[in-house]
């Protein structure tokens, strides 16, 4: 089975394949920002937490130590990380689209030219300048009250207080700066240029029955 990309395309296609996968995991594990409330540990991502707080008997507060996404969208604690939800979201998207198509095209000839491989890797730049938003996004919502509860009510806008970044955020991070670096300059040499040749002997068959059509139509 013949390949539509070249070698340099194939590396490209799996290094595709590998960032929309990380950036799409570390998109959905809510490991992005780490504290303690109560004695126990919390983290974030966008729009999921790990451990919070709820009223127990004598409305003192108790820690329910599970994972879960807000219940709703308007429930995520600020501005900054509703738009940080739907702006990396986005870019994961658009990477993995194009990381589908580009590994269809190892298996599928003629699917991707070379024109269509930039294409892609616009697309790519594009979706890793999402991301890339995304997590400059993130830090604008140190300052929501649920966030300062976790961080020692000391955390502030690019301030973690008593907070750390968690592995989850680089990951999606460095995604990003993989997909708009790497894979985009990978996709200028992806696709494989129609053969003259071929391209010739496609446009004579074209012609051909054309003519075959016409000369049946005009025929009485």
């Amino acid at each position: 089975m013949r390949s539509s990309l070249t070698l340099v395309g194939t590396l490209w296609a799996f290094l595709s394949l590998g960032t929309a996968v990380a950036s799409s995991t570390s998109y959905f594990l809510p490991y992005w920002l780490f504290g303690s409330q109560l004695g126990k540990p919390v983290s974030f991502s966008t729009f999921r937490r790990c451990n919070y707080p709820v009223r127990g008997e004598g409305h003192s507060l108790i820690m329910v130590e599970e994972c879960g996404r807000y219940a709703s969208f308007s429930a995520i604690p600020s501005l900054a990380w509703q738009m940080c939800t739907v702006v990396t979201g986005a870019g994961c998207a658009l990477l993995l689209l194009v990381a589908l198509a580009a590994v269809l095209g190892c298996c599928m000839e003629g699917l991707i030219s070379r024109m269509m491989g930039r294409c892609m890797g616009a697309a790519q730049f594009v979706g890793g300048l999402l991301i890339s938003s995304g997590c400059a996004l993130y830090p604008l919502g140190w300052n929501s009250p649920e966030i300062m509860q976790t961080c020692g009510n000391v955390s502030n806008q690019f301030q973690l207080g008593t907070c750390r970044l968690g592995w989850a955020y680089y990951s999606a991070g460095g995604a990003a700066a993989a997909a708009m670096l790497i894979c985009t300059w990978l996709s200028c040499f992806a696709g494989r240029n129609p053969k003259p040749v071929m391209l010739a002997e496609s446009i004579m068959r074209n012609t051909n029955s054309y003519a075959m059509e016409l000369d049946h139509c005009l025929k009485p």
